[in-house]
C-alpha cells in the first residue's frame, strides 16, 4: 500500500459524520448525518480500497444501498477521479 492510500484510510478513521456531510455538499453528494454514519460504519468495518476497481465496484453497490444509485453514481465517478490522480 502507498502513502496515498494509506492517507486515505487514515483520513477515513478520523472523519466525523458531520464533515463527511460537508464534504459531500462540497462535491454536490447530498447526504444525512444519519446516511454518512453507515458510510463510515461500513468504511471502518470493511477494508475497502477505493484504488482496486472489484473493490470499489463492491463499494459502491453498498454506497447506492445506503443512499440511492445516483449519488452512488456520482460517487463512483469522483472515486475515478481521485484515483487517477494518485
Amino acid at each position: 500500500m502507498n502513502f496515498y492510500q494509506q492517507l486515505v484510510k487514515q483520513k477515513l478513521k478520523t472523519i466525523t459524520p458531520e464533515e463527511l456531510v460537508a464534504y459531500s455538499q462540497d462535491y454536490d453528494l447530498p447526504i444525512t448525518v444519519s446516511q454518512a454514519k453507515k458510510i463510515l460504519q461500513l468504511a471502518r468495518t470493511n477494508d475497502i480500497n477505493v484504488f482496486d476497481p472489484k473493490e470499489r465496484k463492491k463499494w459502491v453497490r453498498e454506497l447506492a444501498k445506503i443512499t440511492s444509485p445516483e449519488i452512488a453514481k456520482k460517487a463512483n465517478e469522483l472515486f475515478l477521479k481521485f484515483v487517477q490522480k494518485k
